[in-house]
């Protein structure tokens, strides 16, 4: 009897790039800091059988051993996190406007379809995704990443595809049962994410910050699936960096997880060698997806754009325009989908 041997699993587009580029993904994962950490409390005696009298007052005092009572055993209450804890103290915001997405543009562009048939670029990006889940959530000898529902996809320069990946890993991510996806179009300068949808532009992201006094829900487009929310990037602005790196924008970014415990913010940034406010914006986020252009994305401008991204704890590489696949791995045809 032929005995079978455990099928070696092929590597994913962020493994890939890891490979390819000499760069670990993992290393430099942020760790729990201990020093942050209350300190343990003693531990309790056992209680006494039996009450002893009290002592008759006396004019020296006596150190005696006090008497500990058994607290009851109480089921512990189940654990929060700090996020959704904040997240559920106020309300959501609501956005004002509506918006139905092109499915024949996205098809087009060859990119996820919303309730088309499985295919290959569908099943890559639940890849992407499953790990970037892992990062927040964390697991057995995974810590959580703090702030990781927030991902910056970026590039090192123009056309490697950061749009075309902002796009599909949220759309990716929109159908999962247990979150929502806000997807915000950070490249103020040359915004893509709602042409690429189809979508009615409007106030957005620079808008919000300039203007404390605008209502947050007409910045926000409700898109016809009901787990993605949309928001421009807004009317341009000449000092974009310096409203980027201010104190605001942590404060927009906090009401945005308001009501919404679950949600993941996918920023899609600016070509980080060609505009500044990438690296601002790796400030604000817990992890950065650089993409990297098969045959086309030179080692030396993904090393210069890391080293810009420094402010960000985590970051990961993926692999886009890949024309081979190690193991000849073809997603999609499992389904019936995809060409022979």
């Amino acid at each position: 009897m032929n005995e079978h041997r455990p099928v070696k699993r092929t590597p994913s587009l962020l493994e890939r790039a890891a490979d390819l580029f000499g760069t670990d993904p993992a290393a430099g994962a942020p760790t729990i800091d201990l020093s942050a950490l209350p300190e343990e409390p003693a531990r309790k005696g056992k209680a006494k059988k039996k009450a002893e009298p009290e002592a008759p007052a006396t004019p020296q005092a006596e150190i005696l051993d006090p008497v500990v009572e058994t607290p009851p055993v109480v089921e512990p209450a189940p654990k929060v996190s700090p996020r959704k804890d904040i997240a559920r103290a106020a309300p959501a915001v609501v956005p004002s406007r509506q918006g139905t997405i092109d499915r024949e543009r996205l098809a087009a562009r060859g990119m996820i379809v919303p309730g088309a048939a499985v295919t290959g670029i569908s099943e890559e990006y639940r890849i992407v995704k499953r790990e970037i889940i892992r990062n927040f959530t964390g697991g057995p000898g995974r810590p959580v990443l703090p702030r990781g529902h927030r991902v910056l996809i970026g590039s090192a320069n123009p056309g490697e595809g950061k749009t075309f990946s902002a796009v599909n890993l949220a759309l990716s991510l929109a159908v999962e049962t247990d979150h929502d996806v806000l997807l915000i179009d950070a490249d103020i300068a040359k915004p893509s994410v709602i042409a690429a949808l189809g979508l009615e532009d409007g106030p957005g992201l620079m808008d919000a910050l300039a203007d404390p006094h605008l209502p947050l829900g007409d910045c926000l487009i409700q898109t016809d699936i009901p787990g993605l929310k949309v928001m421009p990037a807004g009317t341009g602005h000449t000092h974009d960096t310096e409203l980027l790196a201010s104190a605001r924008t942590e404060a927009l970014l906090t009401q945005l997880e308001a009501g919404a415990p679950g949600r993941i913010l996918i920023l899609d940034s600016p070509p980080v060698l060609a505009a500044s406010p990438a690296a601002v914006l790796a400030g604000h986020v817990g992890q950065l997806i650089m993409v990297v252009r098969a045959d086309e994305t030179l080692e030396g401008a993904l090393r210069d754009a890391i080293g810009l991204m420094g402010a960000c704890p985590h970051i990961q590489l993926l692999l886009n325009g890949v024309k081979f696949s190690p193991g000849g791995r073809r997603f999609g045809t499992y389904y019936g989908q995809g060409g022979a």
